[in-house]
Order: C-alpha cells, then sequence, then structure tokens
C-alpha cells in the first residue's frame, strides 16, 4: 500500500468517526452537561433566594425582638408605677389609721382623766366629810347631805 491510500483511508475513518461521535455521542454527553449546568444554576438561584428568605427571616426576628422589648420596657414602667401608687395609698391609708389611733388615744385620754378628777373629787369629798365628822365629832348622814356633797364635787 502506498502513504498516499494509507492516508486517504485514516482520513476516511476518522470521518467516520467524526460522524459517528456527533451522531451519536456528542448530545448525551451535550445534554448531561446542559443539565448538570441547570441543576447548578438552579442550586445558586435557590441558595440566593434562601440567603434573601433567611434575611428577611432575620429582620422580622430583629422587628419582633424590638418589639417584646419595647413591650417589656412597658410593662415594667407600668408595674413600677402601679407599686408606687400601692405604696403612697398605703402610706396614706397608714397616715389615717396613725391619726385615728391618736384620736382614739386622745378622747380614751381625756375620758380617763376626766374619770380620775370625778374620781379625785369623790375622794375629797370623802375625805372633806370624814373631815367635818371628825370636827364635828358626830355622824353626818351622807344620804341627807348627798346634794351638798355633788355641789362640793362641782365646785372642786
Amino acid at each position: 500500500m502506498s502513504i498516499n491510500a494509507t492516508f486517504f483511508a485514516q482520513l476516511v475513518v476518522f470521518f467516520l468517526l467524526v460522524v459517528f461521535t456527533m451522531k451519536f455521542i456528542w448530545p448525551p454527553i451535550a445534554n448531561a452537561l446542559d443539565e448538570r449546568a441547570q441543576k447548578i444554576a438552579d442550586g445558586l438561584a435557590a441558595a440566593d433566594k434562601a440567603k434573601v428568605e433567611l434575611s428577611s427571616a432575620n429582620k422580622r426576628v430583629e422587628d419582633e425582638l424590638s418589639r417584646s422589648r419595647t413591650e417589656t420596657a412597658g410593662r415594667l414602667a407600668d408595674a413600677e408605677r402601679r407599686a408606687l401608687t400601692i405604696i403612697e395609698e398605703a402610706k396614706a391609708k397608714a397616715a389615717d389609721e396613725g391619726n385615728k389611733i391618736v384620736a382614739a388615744a386622745k378622747v380614751e385620754a381625756e375620758q380617763q382623766a376626766v374619770k380620775a378628777r370625778e374620781s379625785l373629787r369623790e375622794q375629797v369629798a370623802a375625805l372633806a366629810v370624814k373631815g367635818a365628822e371628825q370636827i364635828l365629832r358626830k355622824e353626818v348622814n351622807a344620804g341627807v347631805h348627798a346634794d351638798l356633797l355633788s355641789r362640793l364635787k362641782t365646785e372642786l
């Protein structure tokens, strides 16, 4: 064989191989590459979408935390105000009760003073009667002289 025939035969085999490859082998490989590229593109799009959703979720969480903190601070302020109000009311009630107790004690002291004066008057009257009895050396009838004794009590 000559070199031209060998060369020509190799050229024909090469073209047959190229045609066979282009017709039967290349399309499945190209489809597989296209599918793989599409899957990668879909995965990247999903990752971008997830990143956006994550940032949105983080923002919502941060907003909710901020709202919760504000609400908690408001509730704490309300509780403190109510506590101060309750303390002030308790102080006012305690002051009123203290004033009532002092007033009652004053009334009771006045009543005891009046009782003590009455008792003292009775004792002085009894002493005066005894003194007069001893001076007169005769017995004085308390029933007969009750009016005299009552006038003496009022004068004392």
